[in-house]
């Protein structure tokens, strides 16, 4: 028997189904050994910056497993994903199991055809892919860790940096701030409802005026008439298709006309891959293989006609792209619909449908553009002296005249609009004529879409870490969304301004971009790792010892005048807190008077008249908190002893003694993402679950069983033990 190991079990599924007999597919369930949270353990700087990895503890059942069935394999092939990612769980894995030259297979998709070929020729394992992946790890590890701890300490507890997260927080601020020093315009947008020929249509004036007594002369002007037809421009475009998906723009159109974010969009495109119906989904390449082309082309002729396919070669502008990959496509392109949830049909049919564009004749359009006049051009008696006539009234129209690449996706075609067969001269019949008073507009916030874009545009990030960067920055609080609209917070605002303010050069774009080109030339072998990670962390390190003498940020600049102290009636600041901005009094801590970023007033602590059973020297004070008010000690932070309150304290009690230390109870918690339950010997125990326990230990794999949902009413609380979904295990059973 062979053993194909994969990441993903339903990509094993998949496969499986391929080989037939005589090979066994299991997965590694994603990354089987990482770096350790602390810093200090996790790279030996002085040893060349060489990573010291850990097993996983949630994949040792998995690593146990692998290694039993690798002992009794023929041969062990190891099948994961194409890209560095891929290439070093591959590694991790031949390390861990303790395989000697196990052989390496790659598939841009998961078909029949496309694993056999891989099988047919194998190779090692890319040791220069492995190097980049193991560079890139480092090196966000150290560039995170050190900022972060800076940040820490300067800014608040608990806030972070990062490579990327933090030029991509960056490029929002940098926006925000345009936003902020923008001085809006007023000006007005003048229209006029005509009539020719019993139709209706609606011409705007050429000219948009700043001024009101200009905008009410046109307008008059326009009411009095008469009107006629200027002019009339008649034209035919041809409208070429796009180029099929990347990672970034398939990322951006999921985002524009289904509203999914790019974490999802990624979510469900994974999904479509491990099935076996598109190619895989984390590539900067447009590049189609010419078998691919060849099927689009037969399937664009067949679904629609003679006349309607055309073979195109699109070029790659994302910097860096790999060209050696494929764009995002469907593996069957004769396969319509899936039988699938509405949003895998969804971004299917998007895929599907852009692919098959890609390789169709340009759409031809009739352009019209109709010019309305006043009068017959000169100046209006009511307007002599002024030098000034009344301009010129526009509409634009358009038709398709042939639907070429639109027929394979109409939902780029847009709304056609037609405009009355007149001449020039006609006469025309005014409706009535409108003048709207308008400001001019700041520059948009970007959605997620357009920051991927522009991510993209900058070199920074790759296909695989878009969604990532996203994610991370709204997690931290750094963004909130608004729609789709991206908002930056106060905490963004101020942890974004001291890194631009003191690390400028290490979130630039072009830094950034630089060291993504340092990554790929490790990758092309261009380049030696402990030089590219020696380079930057020696002056990295260096900066950042520099501003631990720079003072912390105690305010974030004055508070309206409009609120005062309300305890002593002096001035207040703004500062910030684990929930947000807030207003403080500035004779802090001389004086506790607070207020809400609203306004409304923030009660002080007050003493209940107990000392602090911890400390001793404190006295115990009421104090609000984010779930409400609780007891703590008054020399917080220095002591963070917080009274329970029994009734509380009882409830929260399980009653389930917690298997992993043996000495804990699983008691109810409260955290930043809601209730969970995790061990009372906490910090000594770190075992936590999502779900209160029921007591029962999982017979498949030891863990303890929580309380699941109205169709599955008990599940395991690790994520990778088939019980953990028990629907899926029946499934597979029947």
């Amino acid at each position: 028997m062979k053993l194909v190991i994969v990441e993903s079990p339903a990509k094993a599924k998949t496969i499986e189904k391929y080989l037939g007999r005589g090979f066994h597919v299991r997965a590694s369930v994603g990354h089987i050994r990482d770096l350790p949270k602390s810093n200090k353990d996790a790279v030996d700087i002085e040893n060349d910056f060489k990573p010291r990895y850990q097993i996983v503890p949630e994949k040792m059942k998995v690593i146990t497993e692998l290694e039993k069935m690798a002992k009794h394999s023929d041969e062990v092939i190891l099948a994961t994903d194409h890209d560095r990612e891929g290439e070093a769980i591959a590694w991790h894995l031949a390390q861990t199991i303790g395989l000697k030259k196990p052989k390496r297979i790659v598939f841009n998709e998961i078909t029949e055809h496309a694993v056999q070929e891989a099988l047919a020729h194998p190779r090692l394992i890319d040791a220069d892919l492995v190097r980049a992946q193991e560079a890139r790890r480092v090196l966000d590890r150290l560039f995170g860790y050190d900022l972060s701890g800076l940040v820490w300490k300067k800014v608040r507890y608990g806030l972070s940096a990062g490579r990327v997260q933090s030029p991509a927080m960056r490029i929002i601020m940098e926006r925000e701030r345009e936003i902020r020093a923008f001085i809006p315009e007023k000006f007005w947008v003048i229209t006029a409802d005509l009539k020719a020929k019993k139709e209706n249509f609606t011409v705007t004036c050429v000219e948009e005026p700043r001024d009101e007594k200009v905008a009410e002369r046109i307008l008059k002007a326009a009411e009095k008439g008469p009107w006629t037809v200027g002019n009339i421009e008649e034209s035919e475009a041809g409208r070429a298709p796009r180029a099929p998906f990347s990672t970034s723009t398939l990322q951006q159109v999921a985002s524009t006309r289904f509203g999914f974010a790019p974490s999802r969009t990624m979510r469900i495109a994974q999904k479509l891959y491990e099935a076996g119906f598109i190619t895989y989904m984390r590539t900067d390449s447009t590049n189609l293989a010419k078998e691919a082309q060849a099927a689009l082309i037969a399937t664009a002729t067949k679904e629609f006609g003679e006349g309607y396919a055309q073979a195109r070669v699109f070029k790659t502008k994302s910097k860096g792209a790999q060209e050696a990959h494929e764009a995002i496509r469907p593996t069957d392109p004769t396969r319509r619909s899936l039988g699938h949830n509405e949003e895998q049909k969804k971004l299917y049919g998007l895929i599907r449908g852009r692919a098959l564009a890609s390789q169709m004749t340009d759409a031809r359009l009739a352009r019209t553009k109709l010019t309305a006049r006043v009068g017959d051009g000169t100046i209006p008696a009511s307007a002599k002296g002024s030098g000034v006539a009344t301009p010129d009234f526009t509409a634009n129209g358009s038709r398709v005249l042939f639907e070429g690449w639109l027929k394979a996706d109409p939902a780029a075609r847009g709304e056609d609009v037609e405009l009355p067969k007149v001449a020039v001269g006609d006469t025309l019949t005014l409706v009535a004529a409108h003048s709207e008073a308008k400001e001019t507009q700041p520059p948009a916030r970007y959605s997620e879409a357009g920051l991927v874009k522009e991510l993209e545009k900058r070199g920074i990030g790759r296909p695989s870490t878009y969604a990532s960067i996203l994610r991370t920055i709204e997690e931290r609080g750094y963004v909130e969304k608004q729609g789709r609209t991206l908002l930056p917070t106060p905490t963004g605002d101020v942890v974004s301004t001291f890194i631009e303010d003191n690390f400028g050069e290490y979130i630039s774009d072009t830094f950034t971009a630089e060291m993504e080109q340092s990554l790929d030339d490790i990758a092309e072998g261009k380049r030696t790792y402990e030089k590219t990670l020696g380079a930057f962390y020696k002056p990295f390190n260096k900066a950042v010892k520099a501003k631990n003498k720079i003072p912390k940020i105690t305010n974030m600049g004055d508070a309206p005048k409009e609120f005062p102290c309300p305890t002593c009636g002096g001035p207040m600041v703004y500062k910030l807190s684990k929930t947000g901005r807030f207003m403080s009094c500035a004779k802090f801590p001389e004086c506790l008077g607070a207020r809400k970023e609203d306004g409304s007033i923030i009660e002080p602590p007050k003493d209940i008249g107990e000392p602090c059973p911890q400390c001793k020297d404190g006295k115990l004070q009421l104090r609000e908190g984010r779930f409400g008010p609780f007891i703590a000690c008054s020399n917080y932070p220095k002591c963070k002893f917080v009274k329970k309150d029994p009734a509380e304290e009882a409830r929260a009690k399980t009653g389930v003694a917690c298997p992993v230390c043996g000495k804990g109870e699983m008691v109810e918690r409260r955290g930043r993402f809601g209730i969970f339950f995790s061990c009372s010997a906490y910090p000594d125990c770190k075992n936590a679950i999502k779900a209160r326990p029921t007591g029962n230990i999982c017979k498949l794999c030891g863990s303890l069983m929580m309380e699941g949902t109205k169709t599955i009413p008990e599940r395991c609380s690790s994520k990778i033990c088939p019980m953990h979904n028990p629907h899926k295990l029946e499934k597979k059973a029947k």
